[in-house]
């Protein structure tokens, strides 16, 4: 069943709250002609629903990041420019994680992806189809945004809100809430192009993009963007210790190296984005704004080693090959094919090439092979609404918004190994598709002028849908009886079982208050109350106040309880990831079913529940001359965590069991895992911003920016499907600490940037080694040539800073350096852009 495009209205009240945003992280640099005459407050829309209010007077912290801060930088994937700026944020190459390497898990406080909350123009932005199954424990089993699908040239500005708002916004917004608002000219534009690649002479990136402001009539605009590119594939291996092994002993099919650890290869990297708005009288407006976007994603997986791949090659470690017996009734009578020093038996192994009656896939791939994985994703949205205000001061906004990603994937250079010879060598396994729909109508009413009233309501459809991939993906072939693997290798299908779509509705209703008690003291208060038609009701809400001491001193706080729903695709979705066990030094594979399937109930396993959350801030801010500083302190308490529990052993009795409730690829599961909410944990930590603009007169301006973030995760409850890895991952997964101190120099025609990050120690659960931090070097040179024209040279990563190497990449898989490394393993990264402005 295809998801319903119609917008089913609902009029619904409740309760909701505002955001409370507040002090600007970064002072916009590029307006100096502000800074020459007044200071000019930042007025933010995320979160307040009153009619005005500044960074400085909202009660929680707010980044507001300025669209050129993206632009101005040589990456093209907006999760790496967020990174580069907001050291709270995280996020890794994942080079081999299964549908991780298509969509990307980011982290904002050392929380899960989908502890966010994504908004575009202050509407909620639907979720990514992916499912983190790999994430080095922290983003295992999340499902959040893609902001990739964003083009920087699109952006106004970003609001990053640093507090809980769950009681505000809804679900996911535990870590804090990111509202990216889209350009609004009316007039105007620019063009441009982007080259740049790695120093290793890889990963060549080529991009176009460009931004039109239009009238629409003479009352309202059209803002239109887009972005197309590619991104060419690196590669930082070390050929493997049983790779060389095989080409010491004479395979020469063996490839070099045999196994690519690197970013992924992203062709037809296309983003279309429309804006707009329209007066319809003095007191009504108009808004919507969409996107289509879409990118092909084609990365590597691990690879099989022709002598000892379990279920491909060989069923007992490596001693002999795994020969089929292609007869009807088991007459073959096939030979043993020993093997002695990496060399299969020759004489045994030409037998078996000579009878009709015998295979082994080193008739197919006598080097082995290493499957290659992706997808095709594409991403539509629509969002529109009326919002406007009644002669008696009732303020309204009604508004409808669809949003659609579906991930197809694809494997080739695999097989099905119990079709024998008859097996394709690439397979559709199959596709997620994530849709959502939402319904709001909002309300803010003003009694008196210190005064604001805002209530509401939202209504929610999510439906997650698995389309059933090829028949082979997922087949039990006739060879299976004898040992050999079922379904695509690397990636099984997914079956008539797992396909269908899944669907949950919900209602919220919200109230909240802003009061200015003084002129130096607001107050503020929200509730929000959500019905799921899976779980629940649930009700939360959030106090909050800031007081300004002096003119140059003030304090914040806030108190709010919170929630994340979990997904419709959590609850309901089958995997089976192929993972690399350090311990055992093999390829394992590790299938994830529901957590109420029988299987699952014998280690514990029940319907999901909400995650609870309770989160406190405190800050303060002042100013001392030109310097502007923050400091604000949170801590997040999060009981009842959603994550995927640690693997079990699968019996023969329950891969039985498995198989007849139609998941076939249980015949080659090593082990199975399941979601539960079985942990709690504590966040806390320190940001600091400051700010401060220089003056040299005739030598022109400069502006200095530190951002420092300092966040610690602590288990404080673990139940009995957490082990002591998970625990030590979501811990230590991402840096504890990170800071970037930048200056911009601007001088005549010409601007100079140089920034300094620093990327604290991490955990790598996939080698098993905790990595040291290290220092990040930007630089970029612009020249404006004129009116329109601007040239810009820079590097990231200028002293072309690798992590620590990995001391067993050769004994292992071949990755030289750790695949969740904070800021990349490619080294250093020089680009070239161009811009035309009109």
């Amino acid at each position: 069943m295809k998801p319903s495009t119609k917008l089913r209205l609902a009029v619904l009240l409740g309760l909701q709250a505002p955001f409370f945003v507040g002090f600007s992280q970064v002072a916009n640099a590029q307006d100096e002609a502000a800074a020459d005459t007044m200071e000019i407050e930042e007025i933010i829309s995320t979160g307040t629903r009153a009619r005005a209010r500044s960074v400085e007077d909202s009660p929680a912290p707010v980044d507001v990041l300025s669209g050129d801060y993206f632009a101005d930088q040589g990456d093209t994937d907006l999760s790496n420019l967020l990174r580069t700026i907001v050291p709270s944020y995280n996020v890794n190459t994942q080079p081999i994680s299964d549908a991780a390497t298509i969509v990307r898990p980011a982290n904002l406080r050392g929380l899960a992806p989908d502890h966010t909350l994504v908004l575009i123009n202050g509407k909620r932005r639907h979720r990514a189809a992916v499912i983190y199954w790999l994430g080095n424990g922290i983003s295992n089993g999340a499902q959040g945004p893609d902001i990739s699908m964003i083009p920087a040239i699109a952006l106004k500005r970003v609001e990053d809100l640093r507090d809980g708002a769950a009681a505000q916004y809804g679900s996911d917004a535990i870590a804090g809430v990111m509202n990216f608002i889209l350009k609004d000219d009316d007039e105007g534009g620019s063009m441009e192009v982007k080259y740049g690649e790695y120093s290793e002479g890889d990963g060549a990136q080529t991009t176009v993009a460009g931004n039109i402001g239009l009238p629409f009539s003479s009352n309202g605009f059209v803002n239109a963007s887009f972005e197309y590119g590619t991104t060419d594939a690196t590669d930082r291996s070390v050929q493997r210790d049983d790779a060389a092994g095989l080409i010491a002993a004479g395979n020469t099919a063996v490839a070099n190296p045999a196994q690519i650890w690197g970013s992924p290869e992203i062709t037809d990297d296309m983003k279309i984005w429309l804006n707009m708005g329209l007066n319809l009288d003095d007191d009504k407006e108009f808004y919507a704004h969409g996107n289509y976007s879409k990118k092909h994603v084609d990365g590597g997986f691990f690879f099989r080693n022709p002598n000892t791949r379990s279920g491909v090659f060989s069923a007992d470690g490596g001693e002999s090959l795994l020969i089929g017996d292609l007869t009807a009734d088991g007459t073959g009578n096939c030979p043993t094919v020993a093997i002695t020093d990496n060399v299969p038996d020759p004489v045994a192994l030409a037998q078996v090439f000579a009878d009709p009656n015998c295979f082994s896939f080193q008739e197919l791939f006598p080097g082995g092979f290493t499957p290659r994985f992706g997808g095709d994703v594409s991403d539509t949205s629509l969002a529109a609404g009326i919002r406007g205000e009644m002669d008696n001061g009732l303020r309204y906004d009604v508004s409808a918004s669809l949003g659609q990603n579906e991930v197809s994937f694809f494997i080739r250079n695999t097989v099905n190994a119990s079709l024998g010879p008859a097996t394709p060598t690439a397979f559709d396994p199959g596709a997620y598709t994530q849709f959502e729909r939402n319904f709001n109508l909002d309300f803010g009413y003003s009694p008196t002028d210190n005064l604001n009233l805002a209530f509401g309501a939202e209504h929610r459809l999510e439906e997650f849908t698995v389309r059933v991939g090829q028949q082979e993906s997922f087949e039990i072939g006739p060879l299976a009886p004898q040992g050999f693997s079922v379904a695509s290798n690397g990636f099984p299908g997914f079956s008539n079982l797992a396909g269908g779509t899944f669907d949950r509705r919900n209602v919220g209703m919200y109230f909240d208050a802003e009061y200015e008690a003084t002129e130096r003291l607001l107050l503020a208060a929200a509730i929000r109350y959500e019905d799921y038609s899976d779980f629940g009701t649930t009700t939360n809400g959030k106090i909050a106040a800031n007081f300004r001491m002096t003119d140059n001193l003030g304090f914040r706080a806030t108190a709010s309880t919170g929630f994340k729903a979990p997904t419709p695709g959590q609850s309901n979705a089958y995997n089976v990831s192929t993972e690399f066990d350090t311990a055992a030094n093999e390829l394992i594979n590790n299938g994830t079913i529901p957590s109420t399937s029988a299987i699952a109930a014998t280690e514990g396993g029940k319907a999901l529940a909400p995650e609870d959350s309770t989160n406190l801030t405190a800050g303060v801010f002042f100013n001392l001359g030109g310097l502007d500083v923050t400091v604000d302190y949170f801590n997040i308490e999060v009981t009842d965590r959603l994550n995927l529990s640690q693997n079990y052993v699968l019996s023969d009795e329950d891969k039985e069991r498995l198989i007849a409730e139609g998941i076939t690829s249980a015949a080659s599961i090593d082990n199975f895992r399941f979601f539960t909410n079985d942990f709690d944990t504590e966040t806390k930590g320190i940001d600091v911003v400051a700010t401060y603009p220089l003056d040299w007169e005739s030598a022109g301006s400069t502006n200095l920016t530190l951002a420092f973030n300092t966040t610690s995760t602590e288990v404080t409850r673990a139940g009995s499907t957490v082990d002591e890895t998970r625990i030590k991952q979501i811990e230590e997964g991402v840096p504890e600490t990170r800071w970037n101190f930048t200056a911009n120099h601007s001088i005549s025609d010409w601007t100079i940037l140089a920034r300094l990050s620093y990327f604290d120690s991490w955990y790598d659960s996939e080698d098993g080694l905790s990595y040291d931090g290290d220092y990040i070097v930007d630089t970029e040179v612009a020249y404006q040539w004129n009116d329109s024209l601007r040239l810009m040279v820079g590097a990231q990563n200028l002293l072309d800073t690798y992590p620590q190497d990995n001391p067993g990449a050769a004994s292992g898989v071949g990755n030289a350096y750790s695949q969740y490394s904070p800021f990349g393993f490619n080294g250093a990264y020089y680009y070239m852009r161009l811009r035309y402005e009109f």
